[in-house]
């Protein structure tokens, strides 16, 4: 059905506001000096009603009469033209030809062509639907023609979208006439349901008037989506409101449910009050769902409204039964025999229906009779043994393994009464005792493994008395017939077999007789083989969801493959993750797409649907993708009053409104269109800019000097680009002179309540000569005559905003206004003015309230009830947004706002006001002034009373080992409540290492190294509840210099010391013998393992042997070696005393210089536990210079706070590039999302956790070898919970 768009308004004329003031205007006047030539005007327009034209019939009869009878009878006939004739060229446009109605095949061309008269030249617009047509907007569809007063429309490649009523109007300054056609658009049975749903509306009568009055309907209150459960009373109704309202004229009041229309019953009760049309089922079944639609015709169209009703399943009697079986009717109807059919319910109950069971009544009886024994799992099953004549009501029920389901609503009453018996008692003739002919047309017209159903036709001749028929039956490739009836002959032309032997193939043929006897057999059937020939339908293809609104999803699938009789579809949901299926619906969709309402908004869902037919329900379809129910996004409606802010030779500024729907998502820009007007005749629109603009305004360049434009003006959103607006008014292009300012633009009103609100406005583009110094405001009511506008200010004000308050409103008045501004020159033109704005106070509107807590912050805080997922809170300071607040910090958390001052001064004086978008205007402002009551809350924080914490010592820096910085200071007292913040240059850090140690009152934090982004001022801040203190420490010019130079320096050192090294440098003396002595030699230790287990140990002496020299009256053996150290670029000598355990004799140590680095040796002789064999092995010392070494970088201990990232980095050094492996309390660890481990240029080794935790505590180690050596470097990870008050930030 077509539903009214709420655009459909402002396209019904198809004129500008300007143009149609313009044609009332004239009409009116012609109007008033046609028919009240008296001197009684008429200020409305109205069409001649029956009381006018008796009145100039009446007229004309006397001056007729004072014609005939006067002296002067020829200035009275000149009055009497005069009076009834005065405009005799001039006459309402009238159709010479109307156009006429097509039906034509999709892909096709149709032309619609009328010939219209009238003068002065009528306009002539076409709509669609009532929907104005622009064939600029989409040339490829449409071709409208003008030529001679003959106009066509041409539609190019008709679709089904075509198919709708064509109106066209043609309208002067006499009135306004219309004629219309119809288009029917043809093509397959797939979609001829559509072709239906669009000749429903094809079929509205055109507006005509009764007694000169046009009729418009109004449907208020409307029901929504209703949800019963079977055995309720559901109600629903819309109140209906038709101007003007006369007493003996009432509307056509038609109810449909599913494009059928209802009629009472003891199912359905209708009720018109009239105001209300009110609908009322009585004891919800499932066949009750559907789509409802209300239609209130009237004499001048209709107007309707549709939405959905659900109606779920009864609980079940026992629990685990299926649902009840819907959609009982009787087919085939005989003397003795009819078809039950039915539909399967969603519902199982959690285990397969086995089958169902047939009930039958007689009309007027309260006993139910079983059919069948066995329950049957065709949905069609064949009733037999009727009574003749009497009438019959059907139920079915479904069972499973649980139980029996609730029974079906009974079905319509029938009669068991052959059709062809009916028409033979009117006939005449027949033979008395004639045997009967041969029946004719044997079928089987319906075969499953249950029955088979046997249909024929009467023969020619069977006699006066009527015929009666014996049924027979034969095995497939035998010719062994047997009568299937052998006691009593059936009496319709349709018989049921039971009791076949499943899957052989049978053959069958039928005899008539009467008591003349038993005629020949008919010709036998094709041999049939018993069982199924529907098949159950297959799966259900993919299924979609989509967004639909915020309670549901609209679900389309692909149909079922080869699916035969299939009956329809059903839907389950699921909340993604819950694994509970619920039907979305309990009566069979048709369609391949279905609106699944009453679901959570924001909850995720998948979908599932699965197919029905008379054989059974289809497997489920694949699941389809979760969606998340959220309002659907789409393309915003048209702008509208676009007005000129300025003009010059060669452009224009534009203004515009923004949309009354947003489509859901903001709006992303703008696209403006132009066209030129020649001759009234407007051309061709072409783009004015090519890239969206997010203002409404916009100056669009390169237009001619002294023409004429029409512009129009689209938005966009993330869905896309919406419909473009009505044309604007025809501007001229000349460059403006005056000397006042141009009109504001961009008015809008927040904060409205019963007795004040705020209006916000923009600056006009053109200032005019001087600049603009203040502008004024004017208000009226909105229904209020154009003379009613009024000032609200008397002296002009200087902002951009004003609060109009109670004395200038009224409650519960709408109220419209505008801006005019004014400079030196004096006042200009009136800004658009706003839309009508009610001065009420919305349910649910807050304030923002000011908080000052203990510790003297102070905070704006605003609440918004209302929000939806899109919403934002935008804060403002004298109405101007703030986007980075340098003086506040704004913070949201739900439906709460907060915007708190970092250090109040006099300088945050001013008007804060919080709007929340996408809501329906919730705003709200505040005002702080010297004079207001937060002068008291300022005089707080400038006298601030709260305790300080005191300190032993203040924040002072020293030097660690590796060249780390270490800033620390030491609180005399500190609950376990207190924390600290490190500040750098008045910024919170949160990156260094810094310790709290609570116990002691000592906060520490350490730094690996300074740059030069650390030069600045150091501040420890300390809070214990309301005691707060702050050290600060600065480190800048020669201080830091010096700091830094120290600390990479020690880093260095460090760094040195991890290879051979001095301890103490190389030194002399010289002894009383004049000899000179080398000491203060270099300390270190080496223990280095030898395959037979023997030990070599270096260690410092104080004596001293030339270089290579071997002492042989000791087993200690003292050389003098020369290493050079590859990491550095420096010399070191060692003092090295060998000691060979177990030795008997050597040769003498030599040093030989290798690839692999120093090697010194010596051949050892064992005395024991070495065999001969062993003689001659020799001892090899080697120094690696590149063995795999941890450089530095790691600490012994790090405690840090929980739910913080820990990083640490170490240097490793070794060539071949080391193997690097990391331990957790000695088991190896792997790099995962929570533990990051990195090794890279061979050099750096870093160690990362996520969001740490308490599991994280432990010990950790660092294993990094070569083939030089191996070594590894060991630290604690302590976490620890800060012990804070819950809802504090850490």
């Amino acid at each position: 059905m077509l539903h009214n768009s709420p655009l459909s308004h402002e396209f019904q004329s198809g004129l500008s506001d300007t143009e149609e003031a313009r044609a009332k205007e004239s009409a009116g006047y012609l109007a008033r000096r046609d028919l009240f030539a008296s001197g009684v005007e008429s200020e409305h327009i109205e069409h001649k009603s029956h009381r006018t034209v008796m009145r100039e019939s009446a007229e004309r009869i006397s001056l007729s009469k004072r014609v005939s009878g006067d002296p002067s009878p020829i200035y009275e006939n000149e009055e009497y033209h005069k009076r009834l004739n005065e405009d005799s060229l001039m006459h309402i446009p009238e159709f010479v030809i109307k156009p006429r109605s097509h039906t034509v095949w999709e892909k096709q061309c149709v032309r619609l062509h009328c010939t219209i008269s009238g003068w002065p030249e009528p306009r002539v617009v076409w709509y669609k639907n009532n929907v104005s047509i622009d064939p600029m907007a989409t040339p490829e569809k449409y071709k409208v023609e003008s030529s001679y007063s003959v106009h066509s429309l041409e539609i190019n490649k008709c679709d089904f979208d075509d198919t709708a009523q064509y109106r066209v109007s043609a309208m002067n300054s006499k009135g306004e006439t219309s004629a219309f056609a119809s288009v029917v658009v043809k093509s397959s049975l797939l979609h001829f349901h559509k072709i239906k749903l669009n000749l429903m509306c094809v079929c509205t009568a055109a507006p005509c008037l009764e007694y000169g009055v046009t009729f418009e309907t109004h449907l208020v209150e409307k029901f929504g989506v209703s949800f019963g459960r079977e055995g309720e009373t559901l109600s629903f109704g819309c109140s209906v409101i038709i101007y003007p309202s006369l007493q003996r004229f009432q509307p056509e009041i038609e109810w449909y449910r599913d494009d059928k229309l209802l009629v009472p019953s003891k199912w359905v009760q209708m009720h018109w009050s009239g105001d209300r049309a009110t609908l009322t089922l009585s004891h919800l079944n499932k066949e009750d769902e559907g789509l409802y639609t209300l239609r209130v015709i009237t004499k001048s169209g209709f107007e309707t409204h549709s939405a959905y009703v659900f109606v779920r399943d009864a609980d079940a009697e026992v629990a685990g039964a299926p649902g009840a079986p819907l959609d009982v009717h009787s087919l085939d109807a005989n003397k003795d025999y009819v078809i039950v059919t039915w539909k399967q319910p969603a519902v199982d109950g959690g285990s397969p229906i086995l089958g169902y069971f047939v009930d039958r009544c007689e009309v007027g009886m309260t006993h139910w009779a079983q059919c069948n024994d066995t329950p049957v799992k065709f949905a069609r099953f064949p009733v037999t043994g009727l009574v003749e004549g009497r009438s019959y009501v059907f139920r079915v029920r479904a069972v499973n393994k649980a139980g029996m389901s609730h029974p079906s609503r009974v079905s319509e009453p029938v009669a068991a009464m052959d059709p062809a018996d009916r028409l033979t008692l009117h006939l005449s003739g027949g033979k008395k005792g004639v045997v009967p002919g041969r029946p004719c047309d044997l079928s089987v017209i319906e075969a499953t493994k249950n029955y088979v159903v046997l249909s024929w036709k009467p023969p020619g001749e069977k006699g006066h008395e009527g015929v009666m028929y014996y049924v027979e039956k034969c095995v497939s490739g035998t010719d062994s017939w047997q009568r299937v009836n052998t006691e009593i002959p059936v009496k319709s032309p349709r018989f049921a077999l039971f009791d076949l032997a499943e899957g052989k193939s049978y053959r069958f043929r039928v005899r008539c007789c009467n008591s003349a006897g038993v005629g020949e057999p008919s010709e036998p059937t094709e041999a049939t083989t018993v069982g199924d020939k529907l098949d159950i339908p297959s799966a259900p293809g993919r299924v979609v969801p989509t967004r639909n609104t915020d309670t549901s999803v609209v679900v389309s699938w692909e149909a079922s493959r080869d699916a035969k009789e299939l009956v329809g579809y059903y839907i389950e949901s699921n909340i993604a993750g819950s694994n509970t299926w619920e039907p979305c619906n309990n009566k069979p969709v048709k369609g391949t797409r279905f609106i699944c309402h009453g679901l959570t908004t924001d909850e995720s869902y998948v979908f599932r649907v699965r197919a029905v037919n008379a054989a059974g329900i289809s497997e489920f379809s694949q699941e389809s993708e979760a969606i998340k129910v959220k309002a659907a996004i789409t393309s915003p409606t048209p702008p509208y009053g676009i007005t000129v802010l300025e003009c010059v030779r060669d452009s224009m500024v534009l203004a515009w409104k923004q949309p009354t729907f947003i489509g859901g998502a903001d709006i992303t820009g703008y696209f403006v269109d132009y066209r030129e007007v020649i001759g009234g005749v407007p051309g061709k629109w072409h783009e004015a800019n090519i890239k969206s603009v997010s203002e409404r305004a916009y100056r669009v360049s390169k237009l001619k000097e002294n023409m004429l434009y029409q512009f129009q003006v689209r938005a966009a959103n993330m869905a896309g680009v919406g419909i473009p607006s009505l044309p604007s008014e025809t501007f001229k292009c000349e460059e403006w002179t005056i000397a006042v300012p141009g009109p504001p633009h961009d008015l809008q009103v927040q904060e409205v309540r019963k007795d004040s609100l705020v209006l916000l406005w923009k600056p006009p583009v053109y200032q005019g000569r001087d600049p603009v110094n203040g502008y004024y405001i004017d208000i009226k009511e909105a229904e209020a005559d154009f003379e009613m506008w009024r000032g609200v200010n008397e002296k002009a004000t200087d902002k951009t905003f004003i609060k109009v308050c109670m004395h200038d409103l009224k409650m519960g008045e709408s109220y419209v206004f505008r801006v005019r501004a004014q400079n030196k020159a004096g006042v200009g033109k009136a800004s658009d003015s706003t839309e009508p704005v009610e001065a009420v106070t919305k349910p649910g509107t807050a304030e923002i309230v000011v908080n000052v807590d203990d510790d003297g912050v102070i905070s704006l805080n605003f609440e918004c009830s209302n929000l939806t997922a899109d919403s934002k809170f935008v804060w403002s300071k004298n109405y101007v947004e703030m986007t980075e607040p340098e003086r506040m910090t704004l913070e949201t958390k739900g439906s709460k706002s907060k915007a708190i001052f970092k250090t109040p001064s006099e300088e945050d004086l001013g008007i804060y006001s919080c709007f929340v978008t996408h809501t329906d205007g919730a705003s709200a402002s505040y005002t702080l002034s010297e004079e207001s009551e937060t002068e008291l809350m300022f005089s707080k924080l400038f006298r601030p009373s709260s305790p300080v914490i005191p300190l032993k010592t203040e924040l002072a820096v020293e030097l660690l080992e590796k060249g780390r910085v270490r800033f620390w200071l030491q609180a005399e007292k500190i609950s376990a409540n207190g924390k600290a913040e490190y500040v750098f240059n008045d910024n919170v850090v949160h990156q260094g290492e810094m310790n709290f140690d609570k116990n002691t009152g000592i906060i520490e934090m350490f730094m690996e190294s300074l740059g030069k982004e650390d030069e600045g001022t150091f501040t420890f801040q300390l809070q214990d509840g309301k005691a707060t203190n702050q050290s600060s420490l600065v480190l800048i010019g020669d201080v830091f210099k010096q700091l830094q130079k120290e600390s990479e320096f020690q880093k260095k050192e460090w760094i040195r010391k991890q290879g051979p090294h001095f301890v103490e440098y190389l030194g002399y003396e010289v002894t009383p013998e004049c000899c000179v002595r080398l000491n203060k030699m270099t300390f270190l230790t080496y223990i280095l393992t030898y395959k037979s287990q023997t030990y070599v140990t270096l260690e410092h002496k104080s004596s001293l042997k030339s270089l290579g020299y071997i002492c042989s009256n000791s087993q200690q053996y003292i050389v003098w070696v020369k290493i050079i150290n590859f990491l550095h670029t420096h010399s070191i000598y060692l003092h090295l005393n060998i000691v060979l355990a177990a030795s008997n004799s050597s040769t003498p140590l030599k040093i030989q210089s290798t690839e692999e680095g120093i090697r010194l040796y010596t051949f050892v002789t064992f005395a024991a536990f070495v065999s001969s064999a062993d003689t001659g092995n020799r001892l090899i010392l080697m120094f690696f210079i590149d063995r795999a070494r941890v450089a530095g970088g790691l600490p012994d201990v790090v405690t840090i706070q929980e739910g913080k990232c820990l990083n640490l980095t170490c240097n490793i050094w070794g060539e071949p590039i080391p193997e690097v492996t990391w331990l957790k309390n000695e088991r190896e660890m792997v790099s995962n999302d929570h533990y990051i481990l990195k090794f890279e240029s061979g050099k750096f080794a870093s160690f990362t956790i996520t969001s740490v935790s308490t599991s994280d505590s432990g010990k950790y180690s660092i294993l990094v070898k070569n083939k030089y050596g191996t070594e590894s470097g060991d630290f604690t990870v302590s976490v620890f919970i800060p012990d804070e008050e819950p809802g504090k930030k850490k």
